[in-house]
């Protein structure tokens, strides 16, 4: 009961508050530690032709790279004994900076955290480091070890091509590497404006505090609101597939398409209880989950989405602070057997076909429509997390998004979420991308509509062999003039 009060009091006096030019988010708590998300309403869509990553990398240089006073050695020293942290998120749309300290050490903190912002060092050697980080972000780790990232970051460069969204959130090699320290600055003075600030703050802070915070941070120039426009992404025509040819032991596949509809609109929470039926992330309530790993053991995970989704670490769950005004659904399977790919992908098609056409019944519709109420609840469990996703409310302009999901889920009816497939989803028109090192050899067997027989190292029921008749001859109507092979070392270069 004592918690069930406190919730109850830090949701009563969440507030928004806007002074002058500068907006607020507050949350003030019993909780002795404080956080703090620092965000601009600016992204990799801000990006300078030419420069692309230049949001990220002016972004990880503030984090990293010391104040006018301390080096960012001396800072993690300072930092250390504290047990304080520092970290920044940019996305396409916004950029956040987070911090988390106890409030013994508070005043300290602040000192620093402010500085880097505020007074940042940009320094050259710092810069350097931090432009070599970048580079090799996509150089040595997407193109070579993260084939998963790799695949889900090809989809979205295909879904959006010739979009704002297009670029990866870091940028391009060619964009990163003509990057030069007076950029930054530039891009520094002209972007990280008070109109595009937002101050995020939770916790036992003093009074009187934020108005310290929001004085402080009235150092930043004016400057003015600039929501760069979004086209709608281009339409896709039956199913387009690019292979991204690699050295690899494991086959990895992600697809999807554009959807029109965020937390902003109440279908998306009719779309929440379709897609954790279909494919909760990293729980065995999915279908895909359970038809493709429960069933068959085929990898590891599979997994679907309505929007874009990072996951946080190790966790189940997804990070606050990436919202966006145009989302997207996909579908994730994990690494398989290379001999495994073609039997995946036709088993994922052919399940969001029967998704599509057979919609939820009403008792598959009660039993997720509660889990993602009571699951909700989850994503909030500390108090940083909660900020993040009290200022993603803020953005798409609704009520407290884990309090909406109630609210909406609890008025649903299963004739509302199969409305909401019909109108959203679909099978016919998806883009997929796939991480190979088979690739013509896959690409004959995809356009050929081959036979995709599955082998299994063990007895499996007769009812998934009878089922496996249907998947291994189901037809993709592939587009051929849009099915390609592209070299890992060609993608996020220019």
């Amino acid at each position: 009961m004592k918690h069930l009060i406190l919730f109850l009091a830090i949701l009563v006096m969440t507030t928004t508050a806007i002074s002058n030019t500068i907006k607020t988010v507050e949350m003030p708590s019993k909780s002795p530690l404080i956080a703090f998300r620092i965000q601009f309403r600016i992204g990799s869509i801000n990006d300078i032709n030419g420069k692309e990553g230049i949001n990220a990398l002016t972004s990880f240089l503030l984090a990293q790279g010391g104040t006018q006073e301390l080096t960012f050695k001396q800072v993690i020293e300072k930092m250390y004994p504290w047990a304080a942290a520092i970290d920044v998120q940019p996305d396409k749309e916004v950029t956040t900076f987070i911090g988390n300290v106890h409030r013994d050490h508070l005043e300290n903190f602040y000192k620093i955290f402010s500085d880097l912002l505020l007074h940042p060092r940009f320094d050259s050697e710092d810069f350097h480091r931090v432009k070599d980080d970048a580079i090799n972000y996509l150089t040595n780790n997407l193109r070579s070890i993260n084939d998963e990232e790799l695949g889900k970051q090809a989809l979205q460069s295909m879904l959006y091509d010739e979009h704002p969204y297009g670029t990866t959130v870091n940028g391009t090699v060619q964009g990163i590497t003509a990057i030069l320290l007076e950029d930054v600055k530039l891009y520094y003075q002209s972007m990280f404006t008070q109109s595009q600030l937002t101050i995020g703050i939770a916790g036992d802070y003093p009074i009187g505090f934020v108005e310290k915070v929001k004085n402080d941070f009235s150092q930043l120039p004016k400057g003015a609101v600039t929501v760069v426009p979004l086209p709608k992404p281009k339409a896709i025509r039956d199913i387009e597939v690019t292979i991204v040819e690699k050295p690899a032991r494991a086959t990895a596949i992600s697809f999807g398409f554009p959807i029109e509809v965020t937390r902003a609109e109440n279908d998306f929470y009719a779309l929440m209880v379709v897609n954790s039926y279909f494919g909760e992330h990293r729980t065995f309530n999915g279908v895909l989950m359970n038809k493709i790993r429960g069933d068959r053991g085929i990898n590891y995970g599979d997994y679907s989405y309505i929007e874009n989704f990072i996951q946080e670490g190790g966790s189940r769950f997804f990070i606050p602070n990436i919202p966006r005004r145009q989302q997207f659904f996909s579908v994730w399977i994990r690494p398989t057997k290379p001999e495994d790919a073609h039997f995946s992908l036709r088993e994922a098609m052919r399940e969001l076909k029967i998704l599509c056409e057979k919609g939820l019944t009403k008792e598959q519709f009660e039993t997720s429509r509660d889990f993602v109420i009571n699951y909700s609840k989850l994503w909030v469990q500390t108090q940083n997390r909660r900020l993040g996703f009290e200022m993603d409310s803020k953005f798409y302009g609704t009520d407290f998004f884990i309090d909406k999901i109630e609210k909406e889920l609890k008025k649903l009816s299963v004739a509302d979420v199969n409305k909401a497939i019909k109108k959203y989803l679909q099978y016919q028109n998806v883009k997929v991308a796939i991480v190979a090192q088979n690739a013509n050899e896959l690409k004959e067997k995809i356009l050929n509509n081959a036979v995709s027989p599955i082998q299994y190292a063990t007895k499996v029921p007769d009812a998934i062999l009878e089922e496996d008749k249907d998947i291994v001859q189901y037809l993709l109507n592939i587009n051929n003039d849009a099915f390609k092979i592209v070299s890992a070392n060609e993608l996020f270069e220019k």
